[in-house]
């Protein structure tokens, strides 16, 4: 009976064993430099080798996935939470991929440079995973372009603080948004609103809906208006050509309105239908000789 035992627990040990080394795994980052507060998005890849369809699942205390996540100074980041992953199910020969927000499960707060890394657990939880590669990533404050604290709307003595944030990454000027709640100090969405032409200074005001308008150049032809709530949410985007008298501008009215002036709004499908239409209209007859 023991033997019989031993012999089923080497089997195990063994097929764990293999499984992890016919297990391939691989994590891609989107981007290298992020700006503090924004998501870090990780995208990780499994590759099924073991000739048997893989089934992994988290139960109530472990979980199928983790991620080694160490600052500049070689220390662990602290998690936040313990997201337990769906389940994923991969054929043999299959690839499969989860995508993850960094920033949802550990403390990324801080500006610095990070090193992180995955970790594949097997079905059963036996033997130590597979490991993937190792990615480093650096985070920036940013530079504050403009700050505007203002009230919660239905809700008395709450104040939140908008910010627009002038953020060079990965080679290009980009701008974004940033909503942070004043009691707590915590940030309650940082994002990307788009790539910026500095030659034309940004333009930001609030509403009477305490909602925060920013507009700036994107292209040389085009500006971009956004609509961003306390909470954090882009309530509207719209892009805006120049118009005849000058750059667009932003208007406050006296109930406390905000209307873009001076421009021509952007029709993305009639643009796109006027483009389709000077293509077919450019197609060559077939010649028959």
């Amino acid at each position: 009976m023991i033997v019989k035992i031993l012999s089923a627990f080497a089997c195990c040990l063994l097929f764990a064993s293999s499984a992890s080394a016919q297990l391939s795994a691989t994590l891609k980052l989107s981007k290298k430099q992020y700006l503090a507060g924004e998501p870090v998005m990780a995208l990780v890849t499994v590759t099924n080798y073991a000739g048997q369809s893989l089934t992994f699942a988290s139960d109530g205390r472990t979980q199928w996935l983790d991620f080694v996540l160490k600052n500049s100074r070689s220390e662990s980041v602290t998690p936040i939470s313990r997201s337990l992953f769906g389940k994923m199910t991969i054929a043999a020969g299959q690839t499969m991929a989860r995508e993850v927000d960094l920033t949802q499960n550990f403390q990324l707060s801080e500006p610095g440079s990070y090193l992180v890394s995955a970790v594949i657990h097997l079905p059963g939880g036996m033997g130590e995973g597979t490991s993937t590669n190792r990615v480093t990533f650096n985070q920036s404050p940013g530079a504050p372009f403009w700050t505007q604290k203002v009230g919660i709307a239905g809700k008395p003595g709450q104040t939140r603080e908008f910010r627009i944030l002038n953020f060079s990454g990965d080679e290009k000027d980009q701008i974004y948004a940033q909503v942070l709640d004043n009691r707590s100090g915590q940030n309650v969405r940082t994002f990307l609103l788009g790539d910026v032409l500095m030659l034309r200074k940004p333009l930001v005001t609030v509403d009477r809906a305490q909602r925060m308008h920013v507009m700036f150049l994107a292209t040389p032809s085009m500006w971009v208006h956004c609509q961003i709530d306390t909470d954090g949410k882009l309530v509207e985007r719209q892009l805006h050509q120049r118009g005849n008298q000058g750059d667009p501008q932003l208007l406050t009215f006296g109930d406390g309105s905000v209307r873009v002036s001076n421009s021509i709004p952007y029709d993305q499908k009639a643009a796109a239908e006027a483009k389709a239409k000077v293509r077919k209209a450019s197609d060559r007859p077939q010649i028959t000789y």
